[in-house]
């Protein structure tokens, strides 16, 4: 008797999951990342590949593009909404020529540590950052962390705000980033991340500013040799889906892709801290030489780009800056 009841639930399971697989087609979704293909990014973006696989009964195969072979930032996210390719994980502020709101993630020195990032990028607020892509052509699924950016160069060692004045530094493409380096008395130079190595190689820039785990996994210190722990800007990726393709997608297809990208999100977000520690190590057994800004400088950095923040958060809109800092504050007092 049990085992004809376990039967019948095993016959009834099927049967009410067969409708759902009826809506998944057969379908291939390309995804592209300038990232090398062993950051913590793009091994969360095979994650990814993997749970829609199983989700999908093996339908849905998602295959993840490294090294910028599709593109960069800018030219994959507009091929996404020009329905060409459909999925990439651009920077957060590269959408800002595209939602303006964005730029709000990025302002000099918001955030204390990564537990204050994940309150607001996971609260109301960072969704309704989201909710503004759709009319754009784009589907927001997820926040993957970047992390603290800081700050490399090939001629000398940063022990001070000062000592950044004169450097030739690459910044990502964005307003914000230019005047951040330029308030700084550095000759900021924005240039796409597929063509950093080989400018700094070539010494046409003297240096950049990434996350530590960027600078270990890109091999930048086979071009560079100083780095200083400035943390200046915590930085986002935007998981992103063309919406010509979410458009063509069924409500379970739709439900499986959002399951897989909340799941990538925390195989990510863990997997990129955890070897955040170790990268430091292993940046410094490679001869990067390493230095930290003491608290006294860290203020004066602060200082020095507070116009800079004054002046973006009018530009982002004061209404949404206002709205981040509630979050902010939220997360503070928890």
């Amino acid at each position: 008797m049990k085992l004809k009841s376990i039967a019948l639930a095993a016959t009834l399971l099927a049967a009410l999951a067969a409708p759902a697989m009826a809506q998944i087609k057969e379908r291939t979704i390309k995804i592209g990342t300038g990232i090398t293909e062993d950051h913590p990014q793009a091994l969360a973006l095979k994650h990814f590949a993997e749970v829609v696989a199983a989700k999908s009964g093996g339908k849905i195969t998602a295959k993840v593009f490294a090294n910028g072979t599709l593109g960069n930032d800018v030219t994959m996210t507009s091929a996404l909404r020009g329905g060409t390719l459909e999925m990439t994980i651009p920077d957060s502020s590269t959408l800002v020529s595209i939602v303006k709101d964005f730029g709000v993630l990025n302002l000099p020195m918001l955030f204390a540590n990564e537990q204050e990032a994940d309150a607001v990028l996971d609260s109301p607020f960072g969704q309704k950052l989201l909710d503004k892509l759709p009319e754009k052509g784009l589907i927001g699924l997820a926040y993957f962390e970047n992390g603290f950016r800081n700050v490399t160069n090939s001629r000398r060692p940063i022990n001070k705000a000062e000592d950044l004045a004169g450097l030739k530094l690459r910044v990502i493409q964005n307003p914000l980033f230019v005047e951040t380096f330029s308030t700084l008395g550095a000759n900021a130079t924005p240039l796409p991340f597929t063509e950093l190595y080989s400018a700094m190689e070539q010494k046409a820039v003297d240096g950049q500013e990434n996350p530590t785990v960027t600078v270990l996994t890109s091999k930048f210190y086979e071009v560079q040799k100083h780095m200083v722990q400035s943390r200046h800007i915590y930085s986002a990726w935007v998981l992103l889906l063309s919406k010509k393709t979410w458009d063509t997608f069924s409500p379970e297809e739709q439900k499986i892709v959002k399951e897989a990208a909340a799941e990538a999100t925390a195989f990510e977000r863990k997997s990129i801290r955890a070897l955040n520690g170790k990268a430091l190590d292993e940046l410094k057994k490679l001869d990067l030489q390493v230095t930290e800004l003491a608290p006294a400088e860290q203020a004066k950095l602060r200082d020095k780009l507070q116009p800079v923040v004054t002046k973006f958060s009018k530009e982002f809109g004061e209404a949404t800056t206002r709205e981040l800092m509630a979050e902010l504050e939220k997360a503070r007092k928890k």
